[in-house]
């Protein structure tokens, strides 16, 4: 039979041939990855870090935060979900503080089936458009102090050039006023000297 998400979940609930229909996913998978992606196919072995990282990536717009245990919010809407108490998730000791989740079912409560726990860093790495990452403590006093040494760095900049436009428009100035002072005007102080014509000497 074609398998599909929904599909798997319902042979998982009912309880069939697991195995088998593990088998038979893999291979539809691994014909789209090497017929139609034309993608090497590796394996992750014991990385199961790499496969929740997948399942994250593809439905990181349905991601839910820990209120209480077995009570989650939806990370966009705030609408409260809660982990089905058949979920594997459900019993463990440790609560994930971030998961992502298939689908809701609404009944007395909405509860989100085909969950995954995974990392807050992989929700602001895959999916920018609706999540980011706040830096708290020390990682924001450190970031508040490279910014300061950068505004103290740029404003001393600004000065040093603010002081070599000055030195230069001084320069400019006395250039100028030296060579108003070497031109020689008409009936100026500094013009050339005036020579009286001599006196006519008549005899009577």
């Amino acid at each position: 039979m074609s398998l599909t998400v929904d599909g798997v979940k319902y042979v998982v609930d009912c309880g069939y041939n697991i195995p088998k229909v593990y088998n038979s996913l893999r291979d539809q998978l691994v014909d789209i990855l090497k017929g139609l992606l034309k993608l090497e196919l590796k394996s992750a072995g014991a990385n199961w870090d790499t496969i929740r990282q997948c399942i994250c990536s593809a439905y990181s717009h349905q991601a839910a935060r820990v209120k209480s245990l077995g009570e989650y919010n939806n990370l966009r809407t705030g609408m409260p979900c809660h982990l089905h108490p058949t979920s594997v998730l459900y019993g463990m000791e440790y609560t994930p503080h971030y998961i992502v989740y298939h689908e809701l079912v609404f009944t007395s409560k909405e509860y989100m089936q085909c969950v995954t726990a995974v990392d807050p860093k992989w929700l602001a790495e895959m999916g920018p458009m609706f999540f980011s990452l706040r830096e708290a403590g020390a990682s924001r006093k450190k970031h508040a102090d490279l910014h300061q040494a950068k505004m103290e760095a740029e404003f001393q900049l600004a000065q040093e050039e603010a002081a070599a436009r000055a030195a230069t428009e001084r320069l400019r100035a006395q250039s100028r006023s030296a060579s108003r002072s070497q031109i020689v005007t008409p009936g100026g102080v500094n013009s050339m000297p005036r020579f009286k014509t001599p006196r006519r000497c008549t005899n009577l």
